[in-house]
């Protein structure tokens, strides 16, 4: 994928972001909604504007971090009314 191609996912996940927003989506399913798409883009940055796809060892890493760190969040959107 091309960086012009990643940056027109990144600006198609961005909109769908505010989309959702503006539904009227509230509570627990929005935060779920928007998390899951802050980690796609998070994944789409760290692989085609960082390359780390072209280092496997470290994408493994970072991808472990993100997703230690969003399922955290996931739970504390899930645990808090």
């Amino acid at each position: 994928m091309s960086v012009t191609r990643a940056w027109a996912w990144l600006i198609a996940l961005t909109a769908t972001s505010t989309a959702v927003a503006a539904t009227g989506l509230s509570g627990r399913w929005l935060a779920l909604v928007v998390l899951a798409l802050a980690w796609a883009k998070a994944e789409l940055i760290l692989n085609r504007y960082l390359h780390l796809a072209q280092a496997p060892n470290i994408a493994r890493g970072f991808a472990l971090g993100l997703a230690l760190f969003m399922l955290a969040l996931t739970g504390l959107a899930v645990a808090i009314p």
